[in-house]
């Protein structure tokens, strides 16, 4: 073994070690990039800047802070409660009504917020009180809160897909346009997985007061200006009328406008929602940056290209070597977030998959929704701690094992995904031939 190879391995470890001591994601991956390109790269420290610049640098990274600030202008205004009061009317007479219809209204936010913490944390509010009162089981209700919240990453538009597609250099409207009918399929697959819990169990969940065909159709006049706004902006995107950038520009105007024309437009909401914008923006770019200097060193002494060689050498084939890496990260999905598995990883996963032919489009849907299971996986599932800061009644272990019946879902997503492809690669090639 080559000493550059000893001291990669050095380099990565000592970051690994800062990791489990509790430093920052952030931290312990500039303190290991700083290293590499000092005693790797023989690069000054002014590469730091250089590459966190070029990193950063980026038209497509603005569509972030637009698109969390029109996600929490929404949630602020009272669409989340108003949405699932109408959905509960059209799917509450379902075996338990109320987890269906907080899985469906997970799944709709999603499309307007892209952010699994603000789902979770506002159905959590929502949600959770409405079917405690009804006798729900509360791990039903609180599974069905934690696993709907990871429909975000998934469902465009997507912060972490924005970030996957300027990392790996595609499209981000394909990326987008791959995760939707997947989102739209995993949402339909929790549904039917509380209808079959409730089925077998009755007790999980006691039925719903009925709901005359006048007070749904009226409950949809709550929702259906906010929902134009929804598919007006994926509708930009897709149809290439604007980028990604320019329709959460526009959809961050008009959640303003609509939220003054239901009056409750607040100064607070307003510097809630900027301050939302900031803080993920901040975070991710952070990250971002020093990743992308780690990258950098790691490829000026040919590390990534040795260890993918290495990786290719194994001949386990494309599909031996995906599920290797979903194995991986379903693992490190106990331990880390998403944002966070896809910065340490990438520098060494992308080059393997690179040199396999794996598309890359269709890999961001794969990943994410892996990173989807890592949400309610213990002990440091995200969705866990969100959801039991908001409920604090009950124990992580109770949010968990809720979750854990959905976990078959993700599982099958993940196996249709690999046989099918073309579940993800469907609608782009619809939109985009």
């Amino acid at each position: 073994m080559s000493q550059e190879m000893v001291m990669s391995l050095a380099i990565i470890g000592g970051m690994v070690v800062l990791l489990f001591m509790g430093l920052q994601v952030a931290w312990a991956i500039g303190i290991a990039a700083t290293a590499a390109l000092w005693l790797l790269a023989n690069q000054s420290i002014d590469q730091f800047g250089w590459s966190s610049w070029d990193a950063t640098y980026s038209f497509s990274l603005t569509a972030i802070p637009l698109f969390v600030f029109m996600g929490s202008i929404l949630s602020e205004s009272g669409i989340c409660e108003k949405l699932f009061a109408t959905l509960e009317r059209w799917l509450g007479r379902l075996p338990g009504g109320l987890a269906v219809s907080t899985l469906a209204a997970c799944g709709v936010f999603a499309a307007m917020s892209g952010s699994s913490m603000a789902s979770c944390a506002t159905f959590g509010k929502i949600a959770f009180s409405p079917m405690d009162k009804r006798g729900y089981s509360p791990r039903l209700s609180l599974g069905s809160i934690a696993i709907g919240s990871g429909l975000a990453p998934l469902i465009p538009p997507s912060v972490l897909m924005i970030i996957y597609a300027t990392w790996v250099g595609i499209p981000i409207t394909n990326l987008f346009a791959a995760g939707l009918v997947p989102g739209v399929l995993l949402t339909v697959f929790f549904i039917l997985t509380v209808i079959v819990m409730v089925k077998l169990n009755p007790s999980l969940a006691p039925a719903s007061p009925r709901f005359t065909w006048m007070e749904r159709l009226r409950s949809l006049r709550e929702v259906v200006s906010f929902v134009i706004l929804i598919l007006g902006v994926l509708g930009a995107i897709f149809g290439g009328i604007m980028t990604p950038t320019e329709a959460a520009a526009m959809g961050a105007f008009l959640s303003i406008v609509l939220t003054l024309a239901y009056r409750r437009l607040t100064l607070a909401m307003i510097r809630a929602g900027l301050l939302d914008a900031l803080k993920v923006t901040t975070m991710s770019m952070f990250i971002y940056a020093t990743a992308i200097t780690l990258t950098h060193a790691l490829n000026m002494t040919g590390i990534t290209t040795r260890v993918a060689t290495s990786l290719v050498a194994l001949n386990i084939g494309v599909v031996g070597t995906i599920a290797a890496v979903g194995i991986l990260y379903l693992i490190l999905g106990c331990l880390f977030d998403s944002w966070s598995m896809m910065f340490l990883t990438f520098p060494f996963v992308v080059p393997v998959l690179n040199s396999l032919g794996v598309d890359m489009i269709w890999f961001g849907v794969f990943y994410v929704v892996v990173a989807e299971f890592g949400l309610v996986t213990p002990p440091f599932g995200l969705s866990l701690f969100i959801l039991r800061g908001v409920v604090p009644e009950h124990s992580i272990e109770t949010i968990a094992l809720g979750a854990l019946p959905f976990i078959v879902p993700v599982l099958l997503m993940l196996v249709l995904l690999t046989a099918f492809p073309e579940i993800a690669m469907w609608f782009p090639g619809v939109l985009y031939r």
